[in-house]
């Protein structure tokens, strides 16, 4: 079997005994299951990892591999020089894999790379499997802004270039659980963070990949999770294969969720292939979407698809539009996202046209086609597109960010002619200091400068 199996590993720098220094011994059953881990990894005697860490350089539109004979990397970022660790790469998997991953469709490569040493989500794993014995190559890989889809599909393609070259190889798949899980934490408490790592355990106990490929991506977002592409990667590379899962733990201690599991390969099974399920799925996700969609949220769609297909603006506003759409004045921002990843974001301040309705025509086209972070949007992408519509509230200026709430006020940053906007209620974005901050950097105002403040309301539509 060219796939013997696959390890699931986190990644926390304390947990080596060099950094934690004493605190190690709060997560020891992490520690413990990571020793089992790797003496398993050493029992099954691959010729080859396959390592994948959402620490290795990321890419929205590219999976970066790492080039090169080989790499190093030491935890003098983490007080703990002395421990470093040399690897050599597998260059002729790694190339297959690229040709696998071409014959795909999937942008794939040694492009890009900055920094060739190894990061902390390949060292640590790596800490365990070398104390058990196991010094095989490796192929290291980073992971993208693509879809679950897409890295289910990479997986895949790892498997595929696994058997051409005849290597008998497992996948590493390095990532923490959700960063939210705890007030006193490192990264605070988000109600989502416990609903994350419940589902991520129960498929990891379970061996159901499909949970992997099908969770809500705002969830993900607001649980601060970091080892979801990992695990749709290694969920590829398990493609029709029967595994016995083994969750060997699962520990919150420092507000972070760390499981260790392990998936021996112990036969094939055509049941267990989950691309099918995982297109179906989004595509019944995307119905029900836009089968609820209001007015504001349909007369977007219709201006982007109309434009992207035609060539050619709406020619005139639809019937039935509510009578505020076409009698108030207002600012509008339309958003476009693809599985939970931000497409493109156009708005207004304040209104530009006679209408709200025409505000979001105008802004629903330049979200699809103008915004300088990415290209334009495709005919065979408008299926795959949902849209937010959020209606501006007129700005008021505030004295002190102590006036300002994330999730119910927009902020407005101005010093001078330069000006930055952040919407309300965003992922990620839990505190005045972060909205004020990306505000600044949108507005191209620098550190120290001086700046006014207004906030403002915003009713969004989805």
């Amino acid at each position: 079997m060219p796939m013997l199996g696959a390890v699931l590993t986190p990644h926390p720098p304390v947990l080596l005994p060099e950094v934690g220094r004493g605190r190690e011994r709060e997560i020891s059953a992490t520690g413990q299951a990571m020793e089992v881990a790797a003496e398993t990894v050493a029992r099954w005697d691959p010729d080859v990892l396959i390592v994948a860490s959402p620490h290795t350089i990321l890419y929205r539109d590219y999976f970066h591999i790492a080039p090169g004979t080989g790499a190093s990397g030491d935890m003098s970022a983490f007080g703990a020089p002395q421990v470093r660790i040399e690897a050599r790469y597998d260059r002729a998997l790694r190339e297959e894999l690229i040709r696998q991953a071409s014959e795909a469709g999937l942008a794939a490569g040694t492009l890009g790379q900055r920094d060739g040493s190894l990061d902390h989500g390949v060292l640590i794993p790596l800490y365990y499997l070398r104390k058990a014995g196991v010094t095989c190559p490796m192929v290291r890989m980073g992971l993208s802004g693509f879809s679950a889809l897409d890295h289910y599909r990479l997986g895949q393609c790892v498997v595929q270039a696994v058997e051409a070259l005849g290597r008998r190889a497992v996948f590493v798949a390095s990532g923490d659980l959700s960063h939210k899980l705890k007030s006193d934490g490192p990264y605070g408490f988000a109600p989502e963070g416990p609903v994350f790592d419940q589902a991520a355990t129960e498929a990891m106990a379970s061996g159901d990949f499909l949970r992997f490929l099908t969770m809500d991506p705002a969830l993900c977002e607001r649980a601060a999770e970091c080892g979801l592409r990992s695990f749709q990667i290694m969920a590829g590379t398990l493609d029709g294969l029967a595994v016995e899962p083994q969750l060997l733990s699962h520990q919150d201690t420092f507000g972070v969720g760390y499981a260790v599991a392990l998936f021996p390969v112990t036969g094939k099974d055509d049941s267990r292939r989950f691309a099918a399920p995982c297109a179906q799925a989004k595509r019944n996700r995307l119905k029900e979407r836009r089968a609820v969609e209001d007015p504001w949220v349909r007369l977007a769609r219709l201006s982007l698809e109309t434009y992207v297909r035609t060539g050619q603006s709406l020619d005139g506003l639809p019937d039935g539009l509510p009578e505020e759409m076409t009698t108030q004045a207002a600012g509008a921002f339309v958003s476009l996202h693809v599985d939970g990843q931000l497409r493109g974001c156009i708005g207004t301040i304040s209104p530009t046209r006679k209408n709200v309705a025409l505000e979001i025509v105008q802004n629903a086209v330049s979200a699809g086609l103008r915004d300088p972070r990415f290209p334009a949007v495709r005919p065979d992408e408008l299926d795959t597109l949902e849209y937010n519509v959020d209606v501006l509230g007129e700005p008021e200026p505030v004295d002190s960010p102590s006036q300002l709430d994330p999730k119910e006020y927009g902020v407005i940053v101005s010093h001078g002619q330069r000006r930055g906007l952040l919407l309300p209620d965003l992922d990620g974005v839990d505190t005045v200091e972060r909205q004020l901050e990306i505000a600044r950097q949108k507005g191209g105002i620098r550190t120290g400068d001086p700046y006014q403040i207004q906030r403002f309301k915003v009713v969004r539509h989805r």
